[in-house]
């Protein structure tokens, strides 16, 4: 059985760096999907290797320092995932890059590894999303649910679930 880790990573006390996690808030509240884990892996870095064992497919939602327009999405896939420590993609100290070197050291990396993120505007310290990025929450999660959809998983909308797990009237 297939397994996949939807990771939102991010530091949500500095405005945009926040946005891995707010959409991942928005999958975890619109939808389940049997055999994906979602977690809020905030800034754990390291401390999150051990949810990359044994899965075979790990999406990351996160914001990326790409040199785009505030707002843009930004997809890695493939060999445009970075595994080597050098390389700052996000705004994270220890972030991604730290964190796909080192289950790659260890021979845990899974097999197929998507980046999904977002230019982030503003990095000051807040709690608020800047306007541009906000809208982008939504998007960001959809394209997220449109990923675990090619990998062959069955996102559940949770109105469903809520529609089924109903106690009858009588």
């Amino acid at each position: 059985m297939t397994q996949a880790l939807v990771l939102g990573i991010g530091n949500i006390l500095v405005q945009d760096e926040g946005v891995g996690i707010r959409a991942l808030e928005w999958l975890q509240a619109h939808c389940v999907c049997p055999n994906v884990q979602m977690i809020d892996g905030g800034t754990m870095g390291l401390d999150l290797l051990h949810y990359l064992e044994g899965i075979d497919h790990l999406l990351i939602l996160d914001a990326i320092q790409a040199n785009k327009p505030p707002g843009s999405i930004i997809t890695l896939r493939g060999d445009a995932v970075p595994t080597f420590l050098g390389m700052k993609i996000s705004p994270h100290q220890i972030g991604v890059h730290d964190l796909l070197a080192v289950a790659q050291l260890k021979g845990s990396t899974p097999p197929e590894v998507v980046i999904l993120g977002v230019q982030p505007q503003n990095l000051g310290v807040g709690l608020e999303l800047s306007p541009v990025v906000s809208a982008q929450v939504e998007p960001l999660a959809r394209q997220g649910l449109a990923q675990l959809k090619t990998w062959g998983y069955r996102p559940i909308p949770n109105n469903t679930i809520l529609q089924h797990t109903q106690p009858a009237k009588y």
